[in-house]
């Protein structure tokens, strides 16, 4: 009786699952490449990060990053953001700064300015503070 095999099998490469797929509670799975600050998590400091990061909670402090931001439409933020691109859905108290584009969207509320090359603001978003548009050199 032979109890080990003599086959040659080749390594199978790791398939992370799909950035679309749902968790096992419903949600959303992020992509690998981002990351996730869920709502009922609270942060007092600064926030650095460099591809992606979704904020559904609430942030008292700076987030500076490389890379594209959003603000979930349960996100608190009090303090300034200077990112690559800012989408914003929830609450923002402070001063946004994008290297590319700031998007406000349906629902939220901005108090403080906005300096980026390019502006999207929906008719049903409050903002309250100035913006200034300028080209990226």
């Amino acid at each position: 009786m032979n109890m080990f095999s003599t086959r040659k099998t080749e390594p199978q490469p790791y398939t992370p699952p799909s950035a679309a797929s749902a968790q096992p509670n419903g949600a959303p799975s992020t992509s690998k490449s981002g990351g996730l600050l869920s709502r009922g998590v609270s942060i007092k400091g600064t926030v650095k990060f460099r591809d992606e990061l979704l904020i559904d909670g609430e942030v008292e402090g700076t987030i500076d990053s490389t890379g594209s931001l959003t603000v979930g439409e349960h996100a608190s933020i009090k303090g300034e953001i200077h990112s690559k691109s800012v989408k914003v859905l929830g609450n923002v108290e402070g001063d946004i700064f994008a290297t590319e584009r700031c998007e406000l969207q349906a629902g939220c509320t901005l108090r403080g300015d906005i300096e980026a090359p390019r502006l999207v603001v929906d008719e049903n978003a409050t903002f309250l503070g100035s913006a200034k548009v300028t080209p990226k050199n």
